[in-house]
């Protein structure tokens, strides 16, 4: 038996878990929970991305899907190729937050909770939430749908 993987399938799934994620970094950081806050936030932008690479192709399971994202340029429409670097750029630099929110700093002894304050969550709350209007705009254009 041969088992596939539905693309439609695929990208709604990704979609539900960046919606998701950003609505679990929203609540974390009302009650002043900053490490879910950009633990959550990493994931959010993670499953925004990948789910404009499912559109394409079967994403990987990195943390960091912004080659992937990349390598698919060529493949989109220019009005549309910047609004992609730019969710690149915003997964790249939260792709180290997935280690950090788990681990936190080993060799400084610090544990997830003691790194985060409310300002540094504030800013990668902010970058998942571009990420997610990112998604939707990408995906709007590639689709023709909302998202």
């Amino acid at each position: 038996m041969e088992f596939r993987i539905d693309p439609d399938h695929e990208i709604s799934y990704r979609i539900r878990l960046a919606k998701n994620y950003l609505r679990d970094a929203e609540e974390a950081f009302l009650r002043g929970d900053y490490r879910s806050t950009v633990a959550s936030s990493q994931l959010a932008a993670e499953n925004a991305a990948k789910a404009i690479i499912a559109v394409y192709r079967i994403p990987s399971w990195s943390y960091d899907p912004s080659n992937e994202l990349r390598e698919l340029l060529t493949n989109m429409s220019m009005n549309i190729r910047s609004f992609v670097e730019e969710l690149a750029e915003i997964t790249e630099s939260l792709a180290s937050e997935y280690g950090r929110a788990t681990y936190g700093e080993p060799l400084q002894g610090l544990t997830p909770w003691e790194i985060y304050d409310r300002d540094y969550a504030k800013k990668v709350l902010e970058k998942a939430r571009r990420a997610i209007d990112l998604m939707r705009i990408v995906l709007k254009e590639i689709m023709r749908r909302e998202v």
